[in-house]
């Protein structure tokens, strides 16, 4: 049985990300139409997905121009959140941020909670089992986390960094696995 692999990267960065705000469906701060395809020798014959918001779509695009679109990797719905900076939050509803980032079942947002997007994102990893071959997916922070707490069967969402462009590898065969790539250094064997 031949595995699946997945790569999920993060979409490149964005202005909300920059203010940290909670994100709209805002483009990437970058001129990604002149990198268009830069990156797209590093997965060449795999199935490109993306998530179907502006960023995700623009970051997908420097990987390559046939792009899936794949409503599973949407970004967490953050609800009336959405654009508000962290900081704002962190004054004018103290006690709702804080249940939301201590219950992963609350959405005091009136959006989506951590748990609904894990499950989802379970779902669609489940879809993959079968799926032999390299898959890309280009989407976002949330998503990239929900499957590593998913695969690490851990609670650690909370405690996760995902950088814009960050990259992990992810198999299957019959059990998902995170794989860390090496890095060969230069000018050895």
């Amino acid at each position: 049985m031949q595995a699946t692999r997945l790569t999920l990267i993060c979409h490149a960065r964005t202005v909300a990300q920059k203010l940290a705000r909670f994100p709209t469906n805002e483009p990437l701060e970058m001129d990604w139409q002149s990198a268009k395809g830069s990156r797209s020798v590093q997965f060449k014959g795999s199935r490109l997905m993306s998530a179907p918001e502006l960023r995700a779509r623009q970051s997908a695009e420097l990987f390559g121009s046939r792009v899936e679109i794949v409503e599973a990797l949407r970004d967490c719905d953050f609800g009336a959140w959405s654009g508000v900076r962290i900081n704002d939050l962190q004054k004018t509803e103290p006690e709702q941020l804080d249940t939301w980032l201590a219950d992963p079942a609350s959405a005091p947002h009136g959006g989506e909670s951590v748990t609904q997007v894990v499950d989802r994102v379970a779902a669609w990893l489940a879809t993959l089992q079968a799926t032999p071959g390299h898959v890309v997916a280009v989407t976002h922070p949330f998503i990239i986390r929900a499957a590593l707490t998913i695969v690490l069967k851990s609670p650690a969402f909370n405690v996760i960094d995902v950088e814009p462009l960050s990259a992990i590898e992810l198999r299957f065969n019959g059990c998902w696995r995170l794989r860390l790539p090496g890095i060969e250094p230069e000018g050895t064997f």
